[in-house]
């Protein structure tokens, strides 16, 4: 059998340095330090300004009257720095700074990239908010928990009809609002036209100039899995160091790198890694409206047979909707896999099969497979933290940690976790001391309360895994614990393509159960029609069906009552952005859907389903 052919890519860091003690602590580093780099973000912004003015740095499909999009429209670094400082001395005029920011609550479009450097160079900070709470959210409570922390100034919104309602809910008469399109009912806004017309005076220069590696960029609101979201205080240090990690640890972005993306900028990934890299390393974003949604799906493909990326990033539903078009898509396969020399994916496990079926479609159409890659982050980290070290990478290997990051291993109970200690590490919570002194150590180090273990025990080199959630696993009523992350990877590899997420119950009980979402792949599996509501498609036997194969099969390889599903049921009621269940990114949050659902949890582990059309299943003819 002749060997796996890679597409050439080149890994930075490969080898660490171990530190234990008696106490079973220890300590890793990368082999090699931290190169020096910008103090500020824009200094990278005016190096590339005046190195490749007429490079484009961002760009975007033009709106059509029918709401339709059309042929994409160019800024390159020339005009986006010119954009910028005329924004800047707007903001500048208005007296705005970290006591009253910017909030910017839209998608990502041009104008929002055009404010948030124009934030940049003024040493404003802002915050993108995600849209969702202004746009799904009911009740905005979310929404209002950002405006009381951070108190705008100015908040900035693309639409006044989208986006008018969730304004004049929640902000003050004393908040300047500004609107690329449209206006406000009952109170008066500034137009994005405007702001981006104010004269320039020398008190751009002299803002700018005032900043420094410790000045605030920006607050990037946690998804709140437990409590309230937290403002992560985001410096110009913490992101510049960030992004020179991410070049030691993966040289090609140094390459200029060119990304189609959709992540939001309200996320680390999307705001800071990816908006960042571009920024940083003299790159171009194009900026896809798609989503890994069925209906934005067909956008994301759209723009991949145009936009040839040499570096692609994307959740786990993003690859597995790629990956089924590349069966039969030929000019997607061409133009995606022309010249893109890495995959990187992150929110959530990777299911083999997608693997598998990106694998294939790639050496079918170019010969050789490219390099999926994955690591571990948070929005505390700037996000990067670790990487893996070569092409042969597994679902839930992570890597080993960027230079100039130290990681802290730290027993708790049967898990190890996780904590950083670095330049790319937030200096706290905005406004929140108390929550900022529980997150850090006694050493400094932040604690993440990610788990890990090693790839290979005997090889440290290789790196670590992934081990889920140290607060989300529990005991059964045995004292058995429960290890949800690992567990929950096994019941998605299982189902996939079938199985988005799922949701691990039994705290207190004897045995483990399941909250199964599906994915829209079981309309197909159903055979019913496409008006079928989906409690109908759950209840459909070849859905009801595959399940139970899941089960059985999960229960065949299970090594004890910790790691056996003893019973689960398909939800038909989608995860709620209001609950907090879900991220608009799709990142399920497991404690508020079990705080959510705990009526239908109590009924699954009784033996009585409320909605008796979706009934819940055990494995069959198989010996506990």
């Amino acid at each position: 059998m002749s060997p796996v052919k890679y597409r050439d890519m080149a890994f930075g860091v490969t080898r660490v340095s171990l530190r234990e003690q008696a106490n079973g602590v220890s300590y890793l580093m990368a082999d090699q330090a931290l190169q020096p780099h910008a103090q500020r973000m824009t200094d990278r912004l005016h190096h590339w300004a005046q190195v490749t003015p007429e490079r484009t740095l961002f760009a975007r499909r033009r709106k059509n009257a029918d709401g339709s999009s059309g042929d994409w429209e160019h800024i390159n670094f020339a005009q986006a720095l010119e954009a910028a400082r005329h924004i800047a001395q707007g903001l500048i005029n208005r007296g705005l700074n970290a006591e009253r920011p910017v909030l910017i609550v839209s998608e990502n479009d041009l104008e929002h990239a055009l404010l948030a450097l124009g934030c940049l160079v003024a040493g404003v900070p802002y915050c993108p908010a995600s849209p969702a709470y202004s746009t799904v959210s009911q009740d905005y409570d979310k929404l209002r928990h950002i405006v009381n922390t951070l108190t705008p100034g100015l908040v900035f919104a693309a639409d006044g009809a989208r986006y008018g309602k969730a304004l004049q809910s929640t902000l003050g008469a004393d908040v300047e609002m500004v609107l690329t399109h449209g206006t406000l009912e009952s109170r008066p806004s500034t137009s994005f036209a405007d702001l981006l017309a104010t004269p320039v005076t020398p008190a751009v220069d002299a803002a700018m100039a005032a900043t420094g590696p410790d000045t605030i960029a920006k607050f990037l609101f946690t998804s709140g899995s437990t409590k309230l979201p937290k403002a992560v205080i985001n410096t110009h240090r913490m992101w510049c160091a960030n992004q020179q990690q991410m070049c030691q640890s993966m040289p090609l972005l140094t390459e200029s790198p060119v990304l189609i993306d959709w992540l939001p900028w309200n996320h680390t990934f999307g705001g800071n890694h990816n908006f960042g890299m571009v920024i940083y390393n003299g790159g171009t974003l194009y900026i896809d409206d798609g989503k890994p949604t069925p209906a934005l799906i067909q956008e994301t493909l759209r723009n991949l047979r145009e936009i040839a990326p040499t570096v692609y990033f994307n959740v786990p539903t993003g690859f597995e909707a790629i990956a089924q078009a590349m069966k039969t898509d030929a000019v997607l396969r061409k133009n995606l896999l022309s010249r893109v020399k890495m995959f990187f994916y992150a929110g959530a496990a990777l299911a083999q099969p997608i693997w598998d079926s990106l694998f294939e479609s790639q050496e079918q159409e170019v010969g050789e497979r490219i390099a999926m890659t994955t690591g571990l982050g948070m929005t505390e980290s700037g996000p990067f933290a670790l990487f893996v070290t070569n092409v042969h990478v597994k679902s839930a290997d992570l890597g080993v940690p960027t230079p100039g990051l130290e990681i802290k291993l730290v027993p708790n109970n049967d898990k190890i976790e996780i904590r950083y200690k670095g330049p790319n590490i937030t200096p706290g919570y905005w406004r929140a001391p108390d929550e900022t002194r529980a997150h850090f150590d006694e050493e400094g180090f932040f604690c993440t309360g990610d788990a890990v273990t090693w790839i290979d025990p005997a090889d440290i080199h290789q790196g670590l895994r992934f081990d889920g959630r140290i607060a989300e696993d529990f005991k059964l009523a045995t004292g058995t614990f429960v290890s949800v992350g690992p567990l929950r990877a096994r019941i998605i590899a299982a189902g996939a393509p079938y199985i988005q997420d799922a949701v691990i119950t039994g705290l207190n009980r004897k045995e483990v159960g399941a909250l199964i979402f599906p994915t829209q792949a079981v309309r197909a599996l159903s055979g019913l029609g496409a008006d079928a509501s989906l409690a109908d498609v759950l209840a459909s036997g070849p859905v009801q069906t595959k399940l139970q194969d899941v089960l059985n099969q999960l229960a065949r390889h299970a090594t004890g009552s910790a790691s056996r599903i003893a019973r689960a049921v398909w939800l038909s009621e989608p995860p709620s952005i209001d609950n907090g269940e879900v991220t608009d990114k799709g990142s399920i949050n497991q404690r508020a859907v079990l705080k959510h659902r705990d009526a239908l949890v109590q009924a699954l582990h009784e033996g009585h389903v409320p909605d008796m059309r979706i009934p819940s299943l055990q494995p069959k003819g198989i010996t506990p």
